[in-house]
């Protein structure tokens, strides 16, 4: 509806231009916006405003001529085309208009909202959390936000893949690898100096304690270098196991899991060296050699291979990201840590050496602060250590935990409150919606005789069995003034908003647009099922309020689903 009326309204200002009416060389540039206020009508204009001065005219007046021929244009579509304030110009549809929207969504069902395909391959890498030990909580808000911006750009006609890039090398790997073999010892018998900067939480003594279990003492007499050697890959499968299986909890599946080590073991750190190198980007100082990055407007320039001919992370980093681009990729999506802020700009400038500028987005993600019923929480009960992502997904499951760390824009902190996320009912935001979901699913049931106790009741062959056409439809919102019209259309205005508020979520990658949305839409719902009743004597009203209930069913689960949370029909 956006772009048939943008195109309505430059096709009556090339009108009102060409006959005089309004005296302007061109035809300004046209956008309609939903009204923040519903009672302004569906869709407003300010082409009126912007058009004023050029033209020599109130704003008014210019309005009055354009939405005459708009009226003209729209014709039995609108119900009115009124000018408001300085001279807006706002649009109010038709019913029959509006109503549409419940056979389009009910026809198209979860590819409502979708996008045409783009042909566009997108790469999302996140979470890419060191496999050294268990996930904190910020790698849980970006897991969710990942996924979600996956799920919504596949909805609207990307082509994405989903990669964890493991960082499995460097110092990190060998201090990880002596603690382990430190408790190990331990669990031996023996007495031993700790490392100084290892890793202490109670999962590397679990960690040695299984491989202890599994392998007895044979380890005990074993050189440092070769028990540690070994131990670095038994602790590491163990942590990379755990960190998948964590994850798949939560319903996040990568497609690649990239191994840094593969970079080394490729000369692909080397290899993206000599890239830069050759198209003049890099230079020797002082035995090291260095990346020009303040050519792309880094405020410094930055190290590849220091004197002692080791590697910077910056080095694979590059070495990595031209790997994302040798694979075909149009768009890079990075999601880090707040941590993270300052790396940004050197590695959009050597994505651009490399000969992809603007080709790589980074998405900051913030920390999220844990509350329980309003006190701040920082420590486990059970283990008196940091809580982990594992042990909040534990404590209020996957959904209330994907719904809480995307209701808030990745810019902003996030302050989760798990004594909240716990509660069935209406405060809770996830509850609410899932709610709504599951009221439509029992009135369906009730409305078509199904045994409303029968667990095995498939809702949506219930749902296809209720029929509506344009008529009936045309009967929601037809008592103007009263509580039932006006709960009717707000839910219909709702509904029709779905691919534009999709669409946005995709362009500003903000899934927090969607939470917003399915918790709206769950009021309006709510505000429908309160004043209207569904199941009346007249069989037209009755199938038109069903046909609306269900059409709510399926955008309520489209947009639950794009977050990564289900629909349930019963709770």
């Amino acid at each position: 509806m956006r772009e048939t009326l943008n195109a309505l309204i430059a096709e009556a200002l090339a009108v009102v231009i060409a006959d005089g009416r309004l005296l302007l060389a061109e035809v300004p540039g046209v956008s309609v916006e939903r009204p923040r206020d519903p009672s302004h009508g569906d869709w407003a204009t300010n082409v009126a405003l912007v058009s004023a001065k050029a033209a020599g005219m109130a704003p008014r007046a210019v309005a009055e001529i354009v939405a005459e021929e708009i009226r003209t244009r729209l014709g039995d579509t609108a119900e009115a085309v009124e000018i408001a304030g300085p001279g807006f110009i706002n649009i109010r549809l038709a019913r029959g208009v509006l109503a549409e929207a419940v056979t389009r969504v009910r026809e198209l069902s979860d590819a409502f909202g979708a996008g045409e395909r783009t042909g566009s391959r997108v790469q999302i890498e996140f979470v890419s959390a060191n496999p050294v030990g268990p996930m904190h909580v910020g790698h849980g808000r970006w897991a969710a936000l990942g996924d979600s911006i996956a799920r919504i750009l596949e909805h609207a006609g990307d082509d994405v893949q989903r990669e964890f890039y493991i960082n499995d090398a460097g110092v990190q790997m060998d201090i990880f690898a002596a603690s382990v073999s430190a408790r190990y010892l331990e669990l031996c018998g023996r007495d031993v100096d700790f490392p100084e900067d290892g890793y202490r939480g109670a999962y590397i003594t679990e960690i040695a304690r299984e491989i202890f279990g599994e392998e007895g003492t044979c380890w005990l007499d074993a050189t440092p270098a070769n028990r540690e050697a070994h131990f670095k890959e038994q602790a590491y499968a163990a942590v990379l196991a755990h960190l998948k299986h964590v994850l798949h909890g939560m319903g996040v599946d990568f497609d690649v899991w990239f191994s840094e080590r593969s970079l080394h073991e490729a000369d692909a750190i080397e290899g993206g060296i000599e890239r830069l190198a050759a198209a003049g980007h890099v230079y020797e100082h002082e035995g090291a050699v260095w990346f020009r990055s303040t050519d792309f407007g880094d405020d410094k320039d930055r190290v590849l291979k220091k004197a002692d001919g080791s590697y910077t992370y910056f080095a694979a980093d590059v070495a990595y990201h031209a790997d994302k681009y040798d694979r075909g990729f149009d768009l890079v999506i990075d999601i880090w840590g707040a941590d993270h802020h300052g790396y940004v700009k050197r590695m959009e400038s050597a994505v651009a050496a490399l000969g992809h500028p603007g080709k790589l987005e980074v998405i900051i993600g913030q920390l999220v602060n844990l509350f329980r019923n309003g006190e701040v929480v920082r420590m486990s009960k059970r283990t008196g250590e940091m809580v982990t992502f594992e042990d909040l997904l534990e404590e209020v499951g996957a959904d209330a935990a994907r719904y809480f760390f995307l209701r808030r824009s990745t810019d902003q902190p996030l302050d989760f409150d798990i004594g909240l996320a716990k509660q069935r009912s209406s405060d809770n935001p996830v509850y609410y919606v899932q709610y709504a979901h599951a009221r439509i699913c029992s009135i369906l049931r009730r409305a078509s005789g199904a045994d409303t106790a029968d667990e095995s009741v498939d809702i949506a062959a219930v749902a296809a069995g209720i029929e509506a056409d344009t008529d009936a439809l045309a009967l929601l919102g037809a008592e103007p003034g009263t509580l039932s019209g006006e709960a009717e259309l707000t839910l219909l205005r709702k509904l029709a908003e779905f691919p534009e508020v999709v669409a946005l979520a995709a362009r500003q990658r903000a899934p927090h647009k969607l939470t917003t949305y399915a918790e709206d839409l769950a009021a309006a719902f709510h505000g429908f099922y309160t004043h209207c009743q569904v199941v009346v004597d007249d069989p037209q009203l009755r199938s038109a309020r069903l046909a609306l209930a269900d059409a709510s069913r399926i955008v309520l689960a489209r947009s639950l689903g794009l977050l990564g949370v289900s629909a349930p029909q019963r709770m």
